[in-house]
């Protein structure tokens, strides 16, 4: 049975840490041993403890941990900055390397970017296959162009393997052909409602959930809210989450303009919420709003599996979820321009990034007609428990670390139950590319 240790950067619970404690709880454990290494103490530790889970932690400082992939280096202070932390690179990847061979895995499996760059060297050294799990798009409308041609770069000779969460994420790094493995981030039966248990709150209710940010599209839904309220002035719409990773500027801006739209008593900011399943529950429209394409969209699918009809942005990963074609056809190999409208889906309903018109159109459209979007919800439904479950994401990636470990003593894992039986898990092939 092969060990293998999945190393993150960050203890904060964002949407591809709680997919790693999603995958991590389902595994089965006859057939891998999975420890994991945080960077930082914090909740993301606290919840995988909590499950069960081997959990060490190897302090990062803080100033290199969080290090925005936009950061500037124009003035003196901030090259300053960065050779300071240059040198606390070093220093870790010493430690780091330390670690790896105390663990002593068969496998190293590097869950965000900043893991996936720092544990480069430790692999080397230490012996061990590395593979790295991409959540994020690899492109210069998400982080600067010379960092993506990098990482673009580095991905094509440093891993043994890549694991993407979405084509769209495969789109933008472009992993050498062979040596990647598509798992979307799969839910839990659990996070599934059963139909038709849903209840309609008495007065329309327009959620966002997840974390505040800039590209997560809070600014956009406030803005479509005053377009809504004039037409409607019974909805209500709650913007579920709080600020993380440094973004409580934006937060402030967000609450700022819901006073000066006059929204005070349409719109509430929730703040961190520990229960997003309840708030999801109270929905009548689910809005994904983010103004640049999203790798995935989690939320999305969290949405669907509840049974609410959603509303996002046709770009990214979530084409993907909402097309019928799964986003590979033309409709769903670029992002929707401005100006073109909402559009119908079996699924949902798409509109362009960024258009807070159409946005608006969009959600009126839910709320006016709700047999229609009631039938959506119902596919939407369906659809989750076809293809974003968490059996499948643990086919995928023990499929990839099968890929790894097949040429040395370990041997394949394909073929075998990929999932705890407690969790009702079926058998199945991993899906390796």
């Amino acid at each position: 049975m092969p060990r293998v240790l999945v190393v993150g950067h960050t203890a904060a619970p964002g949407g591809a840490e709680l997919a790693l404690v999603r995958l991590c709880g389902a595994l089965d454990p006859s057939l891998a041993s999975v420890a994991v290494l945080l960077f930082e103490d914090g909740p993301l530790r606290a919840r995988l403890e909590t499950d069960g889970h081997e959990v060490a932690v190897l302090p990062l400082r803080a100033d290199v941990r969080t290090a925005h992939r936009d950061a500037s280096l124009r003035s003196w202070s901030a090259l300053r900055g960065a050779l300071v932390a240059a040198v606390e690179v070093v220093r870790f990847t010493a430690r780091l390397t330390h670690a790896v061979r105390a663990q002593a895995p068969d496998v190293l499996h590097a869950t965000t970017l900043k893991a996936d760059l720092l544990c480069m060297v430790p692999a080397l050294l230490a012996r061990v296959p590395l593979v790295w799990h991409v959540h994020d798009r690899i492109a210069a409308d998400y982080m600067p162009a010379p960092v993506a041609a990098l990482l673009r770069a580095l991905a094509r000779v440093v891993p043994r393997h890549v694991v993407v969460n979405s084509m769209a994420t495969a789109g933008t790094l472009r992993p050498p052909r062979g040596r990647w493995t598509l798992a979307y981030p799969g839910l839990l039966p659990t996070q599934v409602r059963p139909w038709p248990e849903r209840t309609e709150p008495r007065s329309p209710v327009v959620g966002i959930v997840g974390r505040v940010g800039a590209t997560k599209g809070q600014r956009e839904l406030v803005q479509a809210a005053a377009l809504v309220v004039a037409h409607h002035p019974q909805v209500t719409f709650r913007i579920i989450g709080g600020a993380l990773f440094g973004e409580e500027g934006y937060e402030a801006e967000v609450r700022s303009l819901v006073g000066s739209l006059g929204l005070r008593g349409s719109v509430r900011l929730t703040g961190h919420v520990d229960d997003p399943v309840g708030e999801l529950d109270g929905l009548s429209v689910c809005v994904h709003a983010s103004p640049v394409a999203e790798p995935f969209g989690q939320v999305v699918v969290e949405a669907m599996a509840r049974g609410v009809p959603v509303v996002a942005t046709c770009a990214g990963g979530v084409p993907e979820i909402l097309l019928a074609d799964g986003g590979r056809g033309a409709a769903g190999a670029r992002p929707a321009r401005s100006g073109t409208g909402p559009r119908r889906t079996p699924f949902g309903v798409l509109v362009p990034p960024g258009d807070v018109a159409a946005l608006a159109a969009a959600v009126l459209d839910v709320l006016d007609d709700p047999v229609g979007a009631r039938e959506r919800a119902r596919a939407a439904w369906l659809r989750v428990q076809e293809q974003f479950m968490i059996d499948r994401t643990c086919a995928a990636v023990l499929g990839a670390w099968s890929a790894v470990l097949s040429s040395g003593p370990s041997g394949g894992l394909r073929g075998q139950r990929v999932v705890r039986s407690s969790r009702g898990g079926r058998r199945g092939r991993p899906a390796s590319r």
